[in-house]
């Protein structure tokens, strides 16, 4: 996507928006990517593959009217564990009731005594004194007893329970398959809708990011996986973490169902820790869930929600995403602004702008010493005011971005699939750029120009820039230099 018009971003943080009937227009879609959004969430959970196909379309249109990257984000739905139906919708429940879930129970069965469920695993998966937590936790059954096609409960926390509400364990460990039936066909479906990212739901070992790639790989797609972290299982095991945190691309902290597994007095632990070791491990990293929730029916924030954003910016996040939010709430526009302007607060921190990261260990490659050595530098030299990385794959840039820094990262590429990944990468604006248009020898003089033209430095700037001897070629960036601006 080549185009003279230029976005003109300060805020390092990405925001990640999730598509839905509130949002899905034309219109919309222009306004909010002007008002910040860097990455689209289509969540698979809702709609059909054929309206999906439409809304990328149109998220495509947009971006290059605006002149700038917009990454689509495709969300697995995954192996969500529901309970069945009841014949009037929803039932009350106090505590002390018995309530059974019986596989015996078909549709529409259910009534205040118990209902049907949909995985058929249930009972072969819990042992008396097992909590079940239903609906996000709200409501809390202990169990009494399990035979092969009935868990009998108490009821410890009651309240209104409704239809084809999910199940989670206190402490995990209901392990159904990452990737559902319905999960393969909607990864079929992506070849109409070609997303930069996908996202992985309820992943419990680096074969579920295997197995999805190969099925992606097999329709000729390569986009970014996000391995959606939300079993109590997984983050209690490092190798099993360590293990899918590789073999992705990056993590999404996804606080739902991770919270009612693991509580949500040991989740901002765990967030902190996730964040961390995503950074460590040369991955992005999506906050999610609930960071505004109450946007969806108002029109300004919370002040403990500016702070939940703030806090996993201070931590690292490469994005924070909004849900529901954006999806069906009423102020989809004003919740964006929010959020980018609660990022850019928490980025005016001194923090935020220094790292000691990685200064007491080997590096490895070229590119990570290279990419190193221009973040520390950058910092550390007044008169920089930003790095231009001439990438072909954007791994460099990357690298540059797990290191904390005030200044802008111009990931430079004239390849529309490394462009649209680094949507994702805090710090780094994605740019098209040709080097191969050129000269050898007038490469970097053009890149300053374009940089200048582009209103992103003025003339007696410094600029960092990094490249590698053999242009074209990805893997090879050896090359760094500090350059004035004339």
């Amino acid at each position: 996507m080549e185009t003279s018009v230029t976005p003109k971003v300060n805020r390092r943080t990405k925001i990640v928006a999730t598509i839905g009937p509130g949002s899905e227009s034309d219109d919309m879609i222009a306004k909010l990517i002007s008002a910040g959004v860097n990455v689209f969430r289509l969540n698979f959970s809702h709609g059909t593959s054929a309206q999906h196909a439409k809304v990328a379309a149109r998220i495509r249109k947009q971006s290059v009217i605006a002149g700038q990257y917009v990454g689509i984000l495709a969300d697995l739905q995954g192996p969500k564990i529901r309970i069945s139906t009841f014949r009037n919708d929803s039932v009350d429940l106090a505590i002390g009731d018995s309530f059974r879930l019986d596989l015996n129970l078909g549709e529409g069965q259910g009534d205040n005594r118990g209902v049907g469920l949909d995985y058929k695993d249930l009972c072969s998966s819990v042992e008396p004194g097992d909590i079940l937590l239903l609906d996000d936790g709200r409501i809390r059954l202990k169990v009494d007893d399990a035979t092969a096609s009935v868990v009998d409960c108490t009821v410890v926390i009651g309240g209104k329970l409704g239809s084809r509400k999910g199940i989670n364990r206190l402490g995990g460990g209901l392990a159904a398959p990452a990737l559902t039936t319905k999960d393969i066909a909607d990864i079929d479906s992506l070849v109409e809708v070609r997303p930069d990212f996908v996202a992985v739901s309820f992943v419990s070992s680096e074969e579920d990011i295997l197995q999805t790639r190969d099925l992606l790989q097999k329709h000729d797609l390569n986009p970014g996986i996000i391995a959606k972290i939300e079993r109590a299982e997984v983050v209690a095991d490092e190798n099993i973490l360590n293990g899918i945190i590789r073999a992705s691309l990056g993590v999404m902290v996804a606080r739902g169902d991770l919270g009612v597994e693991v509580g949500d007095a040991q989740l901002i632990g765990i967030q902190k820790e996730l964040i961390s070791r995503a950074r460590q491990m040369d991955r992005v990293v999506i906050t999610a869930t609930q960071m505004m929730e109450s946007m969806i029916d108002n029109s300004m924030p919370t002040r403990a929600e500016v702070f939940d954003v703030a806090n996993a910016v201070l931590d690292g996040t490469d994005a924070v995403m909004l849900s529901a939010e954006t999806a069906v709430g009423n102020y989809p526009v004003e919740v964006v602004k929010a959020m980018a302007d609660a990022a850019l607060g928490a980025e005016r921190q001194a923090v935020t702008r220094t790292s000691r990261y990685r200064l007491d260990r080997q590096f490895s490659t070229p590119q990570e010493t290279i990419a190193m050595s221009a973040i520390y530098a950058a910092n550390h030299y007044d008169s920089v005011r930003g790095i231009a990385c001439l990438t072909e794959s954007g791994n460099t840039p990357l690298l540059m971005s797990r290191l904390s820094s005030g200044l802008p990262i111009f990931g430079l590429s004239s390849d529309a699939a490394t462009l649209q990944n680094l949507c994702l990468c805090r710090g780094v604006i994605p740019l098209f750029f040709d080097a191969s248009a050129f000269k050898k020898e007038e490469v970097d003089a053009r890149a300053i120009e374009f940089l200048k033209d582009g209103g992103y430095l003025q003339r007696d700037d410094s600029i960092l820039l990094t490249k590698g001897t053999i242009m074209g070629r990805s893997g090879s960036t050896n090359i760094i230099k500090i350059l004035p601006v004339l």
